[in-house]
């Protein structure tokens, strides 16, 4: 970061498969309202607006940031949509923070959302594109053969998967704004219908309806803010390619790429013992294991086993998604930034229940589009 830049302000909505009570303009504004209050701030304290949204076909509403210009505030104020698929969110607050870290603005909202109710993501996710091959059906058929893949190289064993499902469900029971929050079992995750083989129904996000709001500032007005901040000390976007020969999906080099800019740009050498807690992009629970291999934390092939020590469980050596993740809440244009919005309240030590003990840097990851676009941020307590 050019100069330094923190989070000073969270909001989020209470996160279900249907908020019939808001418009997705409500549901927005909604966010923006908390994330000010939580930063002491007013509309007029903001100089940009920063919003992000996954592709316009997950629910048929073509530029959505036209018409959300007054709900998020930005009447006559600079603002700009980010778009990058799943990922969305973590990039979206990711340029939010490089424009104040530019100098450009002092002061700046960053909102990402969907309503998921109001489309049908896995339809929209379906297409037949000329001279590609097809996607089969939703995102699950797309990443399903990686997750065989990865079983097959690493050997993992099949409860790899609904164990990780049981953590994430301990996990959002404790999250007051989690879609899901009932505990389950390994065997009530076994006993759920094979959707795209290996992925079970139990294994699989949901859809949901929610926002995300945060409100970054410089380290100026950072520090006269009312709450203690949490300083960004590293954010970086990397993508590649999706049709390329030879391209390891299970692995995904722009993954290890961003994840290596990261932890160099914070000064992070062994992530594993200097991450107190992080909260991955895992929409499907065999993806922690890879993303455990792929950002750095375990060599290959050891993900598995990590998630099977129990080292990435709650009160684990590694808490992995204390706020539940995207297994337990996934409003697709906002997931992104909500992993990076819970890593931030984790340093703040304002998580609430599922306050990761001691937690003073973590890390917020996204991925999106075929595991081609990647967005991530350490923050820490201190500057």
């Amino acid at each position: 970061m050019r100069r330094p830049v923190a989070v000073v302000g969270v909001g989020q909505t209470h996160h279900a498969s249907r908020r019939s009570d808001v418009s997705i303009a409500g549901l927005v504004r909604e966010a923006v309202d908390r994330a000010l209050l939580d930063a002491g701030l007013e509309h007029k304290d903001i100089d940009a607006v920063i919003i992000g949204k996954a592709p316009d076909m997950l629910e048929g509403v073509a530029q959505p940031e036209q018409y959300l210009v007054g709900a998020v505030g930005a009447h006559l104020k600079p603002m700009l949509r980010v778009h990058t698929a799943g990922s969305v969110g973590a990039s979206t607050a990711i340029t939010a923070a490089t424009h104040v870290a530019s100098g450009l603005y002092n002061r700046v909202l960053t909102v990402a959302f969907e309503k998921q109710s109001e489309g049908n993501t896995m339809w929209a996710l379906s297409p037949n594109l000329p001279f590609t091959p097809p996607l089969v059906a939703g995102a699950g058929g797309y990443f399903a053969p990686y997750c065989r893949e990865y079983i097959a190289r690493s050997k993992a064993p099949l409860h790899i998967g609904p164990l990780t499902m049981v953590y994430a469900r301990e996990n959002g029971a404790r999250n007051e704004y989690a879609h899901l929050r009932e505990p389950v079992t390994i065997e009530q995750v076994m006993d759920t219908p094979m959707l795209w083989d290996p992925i079970r129904f139990g294994e699989t996000c949901p859809a949901s309806d929610g926002a995300v709001a945060m409100i970054l500032a410089s380290e100026e007005l950072a520090r006269k803010g009312p709450r203690k901040p949490a300083w960004i000390k590293a954010g970086y976007t990397f993508a590649e390619a999706m049709w390329v020969p030879n391209r390891d999906q299970v692995s995904p080099k722009a993954g290890q790429m961003c994840a290596r800019k990261v932890y160099e740009a914070a000064g992070i050498t062994e992530p594993w013992k200097e991450i107190d807690t992080a909260e991955l992009y895992v929409p499907f629970s065999w993806f922690q294991a890879m993303w455990l291999e792929n950002l750095g934390f375990c060599p290959e092939g050891e993900g598995w086993k990590a998630i099977d020590r129990g080292d990435t469980r709650f009160g684990g050596k590694l808490p992995i998604d204390p706020s539940g993740g995207v297994l337990c809440t996934n409003p697709i244009g906002a997931s992104g930034m909500l992993r990076l919005a819970e890593a931030a309240l984790q340093v703040m030590g304002r998580a609430g229940a599922h306050q990761v003990e001691g937690a003073k840097t973590a890390l917020g990851h996204a991925y999106g589009g075929g595991a081609q676009y990647f967005a991530m941020w350490i923050v820490s307590s201190e500057l």
